[in-house]
């Protein structure tokens, strides 16, 4: 215990660089290096002072028990003065006389603040890390070489499916991957940058330990020591509900383009530039050209500039105004063809309502409207021969019953009669009503034929050898009306008729240009054709009496119509002439004036 007053000789104690002090067996501070009590902040140690290590460590509650086991161990505390705390370490362990005799304990303290706060960092930057690795669905993993040790992160195991305590092998982690392609493809690339440095990324599925199947984009990065692959590091990403977001994607997409193709309508989308950005088949179809090579072009690139002004105009008006045009009637000559279309253009907007362009869609109708002019003809037809009908129906209840009542009359008048000769003067007239019936009868058959046959009928014709013909057959009254025929017609041209339509045609016309003679001029007959590619115009010209169009314009070529003064004169011949052109699909127009001459213009078309 000598030993133990003299505290005073301890002075190397005092200077050693470590915090050191010695307690007796009651806990009591003996003494200790300045440095130990800085920390404390404590002054020098005097006799008459006592101070217990137990109230210098408060938060050590069973120090007391520690000590009296005579044990060495460890205690991690902290002091605070002046609102500065640090973080303390200190090592207690016996201490011995000569003898072996525990006399009390030996306190060695570090100062242990910075390595604290660095725990506290590393600790706050690994949550930091673990939180966005979970945001992110973000985990990294580690995997040496020479020890083959593999490391995965908290997030790559909850990506895996595994219990955090698992520790997975190399061949463990690479059973996660999908059998097959997934499989094989990770074995390949993970030997690659071992073998030859190689880093990768790629997609793939897992098959988690709870059996399901995940995408994952997985990295992996070889780090390099004197040549050699010492540390794969690499990141696995969870892209699952992305991977299955895209496939839906392009599902959809696939399935909006099978359909936009499959319409039967031509459908693109412009630009502000009313440049396009998309079309679908029927365009690229139409415009003989692939998609690449009109993606980005304007209509001035595709069409003629007359074309692409219109258009452009009616996009700046779609767009500007936001007024869509539904269903406007186009054509667009393209390469020489005409094509008929029903154009619809509408505003298109953005994620954020704003015009980016406009949606454009046409549907073809030149079939259709091939088939309304099919229609317009047809119904024009009918409508000629419904009033054909008419006219027809007239003059046979009319005509005949006006016949049918004269021999009604005349009969009873003869009946009465008892005059021989008053008798015979009425046979008379019940034959010349006959007559009169029977040619009515002939004429009604007439046109009853003309509309009955078959346009199989027609054959080409030599226009000027039937044209001779007919006037050969003609001469005698040519001549003794000192007629003068003027023929132009070239040694060519024929034409597509029946020829007894086409003899009686100009038989009729010239027989009339003869009738009709001016009294005070010979008559003088001029006979033109010109053939052009829709077919022939055969003109018959005459200088006779012409006819008043103003007045008989509209009935010049109805049944019975007559426009002079002449016995003769039946009205029957130009409505026959005009059911026998009109037979052979052809048309007949006339030209007059009044006591300078008439033309008759004569169509026949070339379709055979």
């Amino acid at each position: 215990m000598k030993a133990i007053e003299r505290v005073d000789q301890f002075y190397l104690l005092k200077q050693l660089p470590k915090a050191t002090a010695l307690l007796d067996k009651e806990g009591v501070l003996l003494d200790a290096s300045c440095s130990w009590l800085e920390i404390f902040c404590l002054p020098h140690i005097n006799k008459k002072q006592s101070i217990k290590i137990f109230n210098l460590l408060p938060e050590a509650g069973n120090l007391q028990q520690k000590l009296e086991e005579n044990k060495s161990f460890n205690l991690q505390h902290k002091v605070t003065h002046n609102n500065d705390t640090r973080h303390l370490k200190s090592y207690f362990a016996p201490w011995f006389d000569e003898k072996e005799n525990v006399i009390g304990t030996i306190i060695q303290t570090d100062d242990i603040t910075t390595q604290i706060e660095k725990e506290h960092e590393l600790s706050w930057l690994k949550n930091i890390l673990d939180t966005k690795a979970e945001a992110s669905k973000t985990g990294w993993w580690e995997y040496e070489v020479e020890t083959e040790k593999l490391t995965w992160c908290k997030e790559t195991k909850r990506i895996h499916q595994v219990p955090h305590f698992y520790e997975p092998t190399a061949i463990e982690a690479i059973e996660f991957y999908k059998n097959g392609h997934s499989r094989n493809k990770v074995a390949m690339v993970f030997h690659k940058a071992i073998a030859n440095h190689q880093p990768y990324d790629v997609k793939i599925i897992i098959v988690t330990f709870n059996g399901d199947e995940r995408w994952v984009r997985i990295t992996g990065r070889p780090i390099i020591c004197n040549g050699k692959a010492v540390k794969i590091f690499g990141t696995i990403k969870d892209i699952h509900d992305q991977e299955m977001a895209e496939t839906k994607i392009k599902e959809n997409q696939q399935l909006l383009t099978t359909l936009v193709d499959s319409l039967p309508l031509n459908v693109y989308v412009k630009d502000l530039e009313s440049k396009k950005v998309l079309v679908n088949k029927g365009e690229c179809n139409y415009l003989n050209k692939s998609e690449d090579q009109i993606i980005g072009k304007s209509d001035f690139d595709l069409y003629d500039e007359e074309m692409a002004k219109v258009s452009r105009e009616e996009d700046l008006q779609v767009m500007k105004h936001l007024t869509p045009i539904i269903g406007k009637e186009t054509s667009i000559t393209l390469n020489g063809k005409t094509t008929h279309f029903l154009t619809s253009k509408i505003p298109y907007f953005d994620l954020d309502g704003k015009v980016s362009g406009l949606i454009g869609m046409s549907l073809d109708i030149s079939a259709m409207k091939n088939k309304q002019r099919e229609l317009c003809n047809l119904i024009k037809i009918t409508s000629s021969q419904n009033q054909k009908l008419i006219s027809f129906a007239h003059i046979v209840s009319h005509n005949l019953r006006s016949h049918s009542a004269n021999f009604s009359m005349l009969l009873g008048f003869l009946n009465s009669e008892k005059d021989q000769n008053e008798r015979e003067r009425i046979i008379k007239m019940l034959r010349q009503a006959s007559d009169n019936q029977l040619e009515t009868l002939e004429n009604l058959n007439q046109v009853v034929d003309i509309n009955t046959k078959e346009s199989e009928t027609k054959k080409p014709l030599n226009l000027k050898n039937n044209i001779v013909r007919v006037l050969q057959d003609l001469s005698a009254v040519l001549e003794k009306n000192d007629a003068q025929i003027v023929n132009n017609v070239a040694d060519t041209i024929e034409v597509n008729c029946a020829p007894a339509y086409l003899d009686s045609i100009i038989l009729n016309l010239i027989s009339n240009a003869v009738k009709y003679k001016s009294p005070d001029r010979l008559p003088l007959i001029t006979i033109n054709a010109v053939k052009s590619n829709e077919g022939v115009l055969l003109s018959i010209s005459d200088n006779g009496l012409g006819i008043d169009l103003d007045r008989y314009g509209d009935k010049i070529f109805g049944m019975y119509k007559t426009f002079h003064n002449r016995k003769d004169a039946k009205g029957f011949g130009l409505y026959l002439i005009k059911n026998q052109i009109e037979a052979m699909g052809g048309s007949i127009t006339v030209q007059s004036v009044i006591d300078k001459g008439t033309t008759f213009n004569m169509y026949f078309n070339e379709e055979s």
